[in-house]
């Protein structure tokens, strides 16, 4: 590879890196969670296969249908509360789920629409960002 076709090709890769909207790794912050999660339904991966959906509501409120797979067998599978930011997490309390203890999520990007979330417990997980409800 010839120096100025080297170089051309790193100038590609720069650019393309640079008008990335968006990085793996980064932290969502307060103002992410309303741009890019509030509003929007959101897919919990689970752990033996399959996603779990949750809306999160303009209005302050979240809810989440467990039934496609299978979670009436096990516990009540539709649930609904409220989420709200605290500094750069994002945190809710359903009505059921979890006894309706209140949690807080740290997030963090791990690529375009995909998530890892970190539990204020230690839990983590992941997800993916759906489309607007």
């Amino acid at each position: 590879m010839t120096s100025s076709l080297r170089a051309g090709f790193i100038m590609l890769l720069t650019l393309g890196f640079m008008a990335s909207p968006t990085m793996a790794n980064e932290r969502f912050t307060a103002s992410d969670i309303k741009g890019e999660i509030i509003g929007k339904r959101i897919y919990l991966a689970v752990p033996l296969g399959g996603e779990f959906p949750l809306n999160y509501r303009s209005n302050g409120q979240v809810d989440g249908s467990g039934e496609a797979l299978g979670l009436g067998r096990f516990a009540k599978p539709n649930d609904k509360g409220r989420w709200w930011i605290a500094g750069d997490k994002l945190c809710q309390q359903f009505t059921s789920w979890y006894k309706g203890a209140p949690m807080c999520f740290e997030l963090i990007r791990t690529g375009d629409k995909r998530l890892k979330w970190i539990r204020d417990n230690g839990q983590t997980g992941t997800a993916r960002i759906g489309s607007s409800i």
